[in-house]
This record gives structure tokens, C-alpha cells and sequence, in this order.
């Protein structure tokens, strides 16, 4: 038998003979693939229910893009902040978000079958759970708006995949993940990404302090820290704990400025440099990495590692924060969101923590284990302990 039926293996190849789950995958997907079966499938009292989520859910992959474009609309309009005080009718609505009434009534209808609005006995449409999160959250609608370079670079995804796509958008946005001396960056190149980064990364600052106690050590570096959000709130959470930043020189500018405006300017030190190129400052004894490893490649990402290592002091801790691959319920952020993102960025990919882990035991880090955070599917996290000297 060859191994897959109607294909002959290459010349000089061994045949291997296909095991009982093989053949069970085979004869189950010639099943499923059957629009007779199908048909039967959808009427039979077993299988109903089995076969509606499927096609449902084949059905949400195929329009899901129409559905992040109503969210893209609902978002540009204000529609969520517009609702935030009380329930309105389509004809108050239209005129706010300067549409047509048939027009507004077709959005308000296409959110509130995505589960953003509700829709009223009486007409009128309110906030349902989603629209509501997203007023709390103006992250989110930050990373809406920022997909339109997203789409555009997915426009084609075959190219994309082959490297034939030539120069993304989002390569563009995001500079230093291509650049050859991103050190030299001017503070306009790095302006939009680095917005954007302090916007998001406030949505994971809390759910990393509370994975990791951080008060138990005496200063924290956060390496490619951007504007400071996660030091921001690590200062409030830890108000003993001394603070660093670490990142492009342009981008810990704006950085600086930031902690003057909040009156922390005299407990956060900020360094200027790129994490890619010589060592790490020295003085800290926990360095966390926010949501950094995975937008680099494989031989940088183990460079900072090991630079992360030779900068922690004996019993210094290494915290990482960031999607993985392969995270429990929430595999497609990391294997499907986060490989086609970085893919179009340029650089880097999303690793599971095992993954990790094994690098991180590379790079000489030992007492290696994953941390509980309170939304996996945002963020997972995992540290290391560079070992103590031995008495």
C-alpha cells in the first residue's frame, strides 16, 4: 500500500505501510468530504448537531473577514461610545454616525449579530457584553485600526508565504524588524509602532504582576520596554521595587517622557540601545521580556537570551511574557494570528513554552517553569534562574 492512496511514492523511497489510526483518519475524512454524507450527516438525530457547528464554523472562517471589517466600521463611527450612555434608535443613530437610515440599520443589525449590540423589543440598540468590553479596552480598537497594514500584506497570502510578496506594510510600520542599524532609528520612525505598543501593552501590564511577583526582588529591567506601560504599572503595583528600561534611544526618549509626566522619573532609569548588540546594562536581579522574544528570529532571539543570562546576577530571574504557540483554547492566536503577523512583519514567530523552555535551559537558565496568567489566549508566561554560585 502506498502511503496515501493514488500517490506513488519517490523513486528509492521506503513504503511505509499506514497504521490503523491513519487508516481510520483516511476512510473518516473520504466521509466527511462526501456531500452525500453531508446531506445525511445534517438530518440524522446523532449527527445533527455535530454537523451544524461544522458548517457553521466553516462558514465563520470563510466570512470572518467581512466580520472584522464591521468591527473596523463600528469602531471608525464611535458606535460603542456613542451607545455607552443608554439604549438610541436607528433614527437618532443615523444622523450621529452620518449615515443613511437604511444604512445604519444594516451596521446596527450586522453588530448585533456578532454579539456587540443588542437589539431592543422596542427597536432600539444598546451595548451587549463585546461593545462594551471594547469602551474599557481602547487597546483593542488601536490593533483595528492598525489591521488595515494586516490586510493589505494578506492580500495575497500565497506570495506572502513564497517571499514573492517583496516589501510589506507592515515591515514598514514596524522598522527595526528589518533594519540594519536600528539603534540609529530617528524618534518619527519609531513614533507609530511605539504608540501603539504603549496603547496595547496596558491590556497585559496587570495580568503579567499578577503571574509574577516582582516585590520580592530589589530592581527590574524591562528589555525593550517601549514607552514604559509595563514599568508604569509594575511602579504602582511594586512601590519599593527600583525600575529600568531598556530600549532604542529614540524610543527611551519617549519613554523618559513619559515617567516625567507621571512623576516617576527619579525611580525608573533609562537606557538607550539596542538589546540586539553588546551587553545588557547590569544592576538588576529580575529582566523581563514583554512580548519581545517572538518578534525575532531564532539565532537573535538566543542572543538576548544569552545576553539576558550574562547581565542577572547568580539567582537573578528572567521573566517572558508573551503569546504562545500552542497555548490551550487559544491555539489560533498563536499558530494562526501571530504566524501570519510576524510573517508579514518580517521577522520572528510564536513558540510554544517548550519551545522556550529548551531555549532557555540553552542559553544556561535552570528552575524553568511556565507561570498561570489570567488570560492565556493575551498572554502566557515562563521564567528561569540564572543558578546561584556554588557555597
Amino acid at each position: 500500500m502506498s502511503p496515501r492512496a493514488g500517490t506513488a511514492p519517490p523513486q528509492g523511497a521506503p513504503v511505509r505501510s499506514l497504521g490503523w489510526r491513519e487508516r481510520w483518519r483516511a476512510f473518516r475524512n473520504a466521509r466527511v468530504a462526501s456531500p452525500a454524507f453531508q446531506r445525511w450527516a445534517a438530518g440524522f438525530p446523532l449527527t445533527r448537531g455535530v454537523a451544524r457547528r461544522n458548517t457553521r464554523a466553516l462558514f465563520d472562517l470563510c466570512a470572518g473577514f467581512v466580520y472584522s471589517q464591521i468591527l473596523f466600521a463600528c469602531i471608525r463611527l464611535d458606535l460603542f461610545r456613542t451607545l455607552q450612555d443608554g439604549p438610541l434608535a436607528v433614527e437618532v443613530l443615523s444622523p450621529r454616525l452620518r449615515l443613511a437610515p437604511e444604512r445604519a440599520e444594516r451596521l446596527l443589525r450586522a453588530a448585533a449579530s456578532l454579539g456587540l449590540l443588542s437589539r431592543l423589543p422596542d427597536g432600539r440598540y444598546a451595548l451587549a457584553d463585546l461593545g462594551a468590553a471594547l469602551i474599557g479596552n481602547p487597546s483593542v480598537a488601536a490593533m483595528v485600526e492598525h489591521h488595515a497594514l494586516l490586510y493589505e500584506d494578506l492580500r495575497d497570502p500565497v506570495a506572502l508565504l513564497r517571499g514573492e510578496a517583496g516589501p510589506t506594510r507592515l515591515s514598514g510600520y514596524w522598522p527595526y524588524a528589518e533594519a540594519d542599524d536600528s539603534a540609529a532609528l530617528t524618534a518619527d520612525a519609531v513614533a507609530g509602532y511605539s504608540g501603539l505598543m504603549a496603547a496595547s501593552q496596558g491590556l497585559i501590564a496587570e495580568d503579567v504582576l499578577d503571574a509574577y511577583g516582582f516585590g520580592r526582588h530589589a530592581c527590574l529591567m524591562d528589555v525593550g520596554g517601549g514607552e514604559g506601560a509595563f514599568l508604569s504599572a509594575a511602579a504602582r503595583r511594586c512601590p519599593d521595587l527600583r525600575l529600568m528600561l531598556l530600549d532604542l534611544p529614540s524610543v527611551a526618549e519617549r519613554a523618559r517622557r513619559r515617567f516625567a509626566a507621571e512623576g516617576l522619573a527619579d525611580r525608573i532609569a533609562c537606557h538607550g540601545g539596542s538589546f540586539l548588540d553588546g551587553d545588557l546594562p547590569r544592576g538588576a536581579d529580575v529582566i523581563s521580556l514583554v512580548r519581545i522574544v517572538h518578534d525575532h528570529d531564532d539565532g537573535a532571539a538566543m542572543r538576548l537570551l544569552r545576553a539576558a543570562y550574562a547581565a542577572l546576577p547568580p539567582g537573578g530571574r528572567l521573566v517572558i511574557a508573551e503569546p504562545m504557540a500552542g497555548t490551550p483554547g487559544a491555539e489560533p492566536i498563536g499558530d494562526a494570528y501571530f504566524g501570519f503577523y510576524l510573517l508579514a512583519m518580517g521577522s520572528g514567530r510564536a513558540r510554544g513554552a517548550d519551545e522556550l523552555g529548551r531555549m532557555l535551559a540553552e542559553a544556561g537558565f535552570t528552575g524553568i517553569r511556565a507561570l498561570r496568567t489570567r488570560r492565556p489566549l493575551l498572554t502566557a508566561a515562563i521564567t528561569g534562574s540564572r543558578p546561584p554560585l556554588n557555597v
